[in-house]
């Protein structure tokens, strides 16, 4: 399924439209998802970032969407989709982007991840190999932690896990509450965005209007409490196939096979 969207120019630079009702949805699993979709040609399918949505890639979409066709899917918990109450962690976008790939965009596709969504990107590569054909991991980030590293539940006290743990949980969501609670602020998000963005033009009433919306949700602080304590997985040496992974103004070229990898740094440029 395609679309033709009409494109704002801003300073003489195409971008997308803020739509406050969103684009597409999806059902999955019983949630709606939202994603965008424009061009035609090959798939690129972009995974936006922590607390981030398609609408991040406003400037990329329309551009990319000249050559190929471009997916921008938000990930349960985030943006325009469902805010569910559920257990949180890798696997959870793991199977929402697998089961993306394989009921919306159905045909091989490139995976291109910011921040959460490059570890996202991934996890669904390792699980859906035969539908990827290449990874761009932009500013990657995620838990890359030992899964064998568990601690022995004989080794727990009764007192640490009756007593102690219930009431650390109790500590823990009352002051992720009040940092959600100022995170949300406009201000406070404009300010942020200002500080990470290249271009400091680029943050305007929508960007941060992208963000404040979703997080007014009354599940958003749950989402966020639950993300903070995901899972660890360890996936770098399970796929072999051509990364992309950029870093600012560096890019680096990885072909992972048999746990090993080779870099070729190459200047990116200016990045917006």
């Amino acid at each position: 399924m395609g679309s033709s969207l009409v494109t704002e120019p801003t300073e003489g630079v195409e971008r997308l439209p803020f739509k406050p009702e969103g684009y597409n949805f999806w059902t999955w699993r019983g949630h709606k998802i939202h994603y965008v979709v424009q061009g035609e040609g090959l798939p690129l399918v972009l995974i936006h970032g922590f607390g981030a949505s398609a609408f991040h890639w406003r400037y990329n979409i329309p551009e990319l969407a000249k050559k190929y066709k471009v997916y921008a899917v938000d990930l349960l918990g985030f943006g325009w989709s469902e805010k569910a109450i559920i257990e949180y962690d890798a696997m959870v976008w793991r199977d929402q982007v697998v089961d993306f790939l394989k009921e919306i965009v159905r045909e091989p596709a490139v995976l291109v991840g910011n921040s959460l969504g490059g570890f996202t990107a991934l996890v669904a590569a390792v699980g859906i190999p035969e539908q990827v054909v290449g990874l761009a991991l932009l500013n990657s980030a995620g838990q890359f932690g030992n899964p064998n590293e568990k601690m022995d539940e004989s080794e727990e006290s009764v007192l640490q896990k009756f007593v102690l743990k219930p009431l650390k949980e109790v500590f823990q969501r009352v002051v992720l509450g009040f940092l959600f609670w100022q995170a949300k602020q406009p201000a406070r998000i404009e300010s942020v965005l200002k500080s990470v963005y290249v271009n400091s033009s680029n943050v305007d009433d929508y960007l941060v209007k992208s963000i404040t919306m979703p997080a007014a949700d009354p599940n958003a602080g749950e989402v966020y409490y639950r993300y903070i304590y995901e899972s660890k997985v360890l996936l770098l040496n399970k796929i072999s196939t051509l990364v992309w992974r950029l870093y600012y103004k560096n890019i680096s070229f990885l072909t992972i096979s048999n746990y090993s990898c080779k870099t070729s740094p190459i200047d990116a440029g200016a990045s917006t």
